[in-house]
């Protein structure tokens, strides 16, 4: 039988009526693009610039301070500190504090003179072999794209010290060491950043259909004849889910130590501490977006609206620094971002819990102020 384009025309302007009541759908449809194109094309950068760095100039000349300045206007780094010894700086290095350590050591301008680039004729020429990289480069290897940006210096020119045309050399300009992930390999990189993302995605998909789905399975009108409080059904709600988060996180590190011989430095207190913390301000955020959707298919474009955001911001894929100062306020908003720096500082660094007051904090403060936010926009009622 021939379809009745009536028939077709009805239900299609009855589909069009239906979405423009359908605020949240028809916000979605804008939005999602709005977010992906604003993303991709202002906050994701890989070419990466103004990475924090500090310095520790054991030399104090202006040949020093010469370098530093002719380094800063690579535009690459960002000198933010200064430290009188080399242990402070590596101890800032390890709580993330700074990215890289710039070491310039007391025999500066012997170094610089014995160079094969200054030019300084027979002279260099014949010390060759003996000749050293001028200053030490000590970065955090944890993040591949921090790292490889940073050893972009290491065969910069020293025509700013010495007025002279560089000569061919071997020698590099500066000598870079890597902790944390010295031979580079992603997958430590990655597999520690990827407990953060399946969480993420696990914990927020499975708690922000929970009050909706009560409502439309009818189960609301339960709830409602018994004498329970608001802020306890939604800690009934997200508790069972933490067994299954701490089941997904011991599946990962477990393979990625054994398949592709990822380190485990840190305590297993501190390991455990975090992600119950993680998992619980996930299972919150899930929540907030049951409190807020009427229906399911609500909650799962919530749901994707913050997942996207919350795992390209986080500094799993992109590396945080390269991202323009307002794409980082809004990564902080996400608890995914403080997981990401907790978990590569535990597991690679082996940094204890106290030693990361800040994103702790920041955790539990939002678990704790979303679970009373979802209990206040749970209403026992069918309303």
């Amino acid at each position: 039988m021939m379809a009745s384009w009536f028939r077709i025309q009805a239900i299609f302007f009855k589909e069009l009526i239906q979405l423009k009541r359908d605020r949240m759908t028809f916000g979605m449809v804008i939005m999602i693009p709005l977010v992906q194109l604003m993303l991709f094309g202002y906050a994701i950068n890989t070419n990466i610039r103004e990475i924090p760095v500090a310095v520790v100039d054991q030399s104090q000349t202006s040949l020093s301070r010469v370098l530093i300045q002719t380094v800063r206007a690579t535009q690459v780094v960002k000198f933010e500190r200064e430290f009188q010894d080399i242990k402070s700086a590596e101890d800032a290095l390890k709580r993330s504090e700074i990215r890289a350590v710039l070491i310039i050591p007391h025999d500066l301008g012997q170094r610089v003179a014995r160079h094969p680039s200054s030019g300084f004729g027979s002279y260099a020429s014949s010390d060759e072999e003996t000749s050293r990289p001028i200053a030490q480069w000590v970065v955090d290897g944890a993040d591949t794209a921090i790292a490889a940006t940073i050893k972009s210096l290491r065969n910069m020119p020293l025509t700013e010290l010495v007025s002279v045309k560089p000569a061919n050399r071997n020698t590099p300009t500066f000598e870079v060491t890597l902790f944390y992930n010295p031979e580079q390999r992603t997958a430590v990189n990655i597999v520690p950043g990827l407990i953060g993302i399946i969480l993420t995605m696990t914990m927020i998909m499975f708690t922000s259909a929970a009050i909706v789905r009560e409502r439309e399975q009818g189960n609301m009108e339960m709830l409602i004849t018994t004498p329970i409080r608001s802020i306890e059904i939604m800690l009934g709600k997200i508790i069972p889910y933490i067994f299954i988060g701490l089941i997904q996180v011991f599946i990962i590190l477990g393979l990625g130590y054994v398949l592709f011989d990822v380190p485990i430095n840190g305590g297993v207190w501190s390991l455990l501490a975090i992600t119950l913390l993680f998992i619980s301000a996930s299972l919150t955020l899930g929540l907030i977006i049951s409190t807020i959707a009427k229906n399911q298919l609500q909650s799962m474009q919530m749901t994707i609206f913050v997942l996207l955001p919350s795992i390209l911001l986080s500094g799993f894929m992109f590396p945080y620094e390269g991202m323009p100062v307002a794409a980082q306020y809004i990564a902080e908003a996400f608890p995914a971002t403080h997981f990401m720096r907790l978990i590569r500082g535990v597991v690679l660094k082996d940094l204890e819990f106290t030693e990361l007051t800040f994103d702790i904090y920041w955790l539990a403060l939002f678990t704790l102020f979303g679970l009373i936010f979802a209990s206040i926009r749970f209403k026992k009622n069918l309303g």
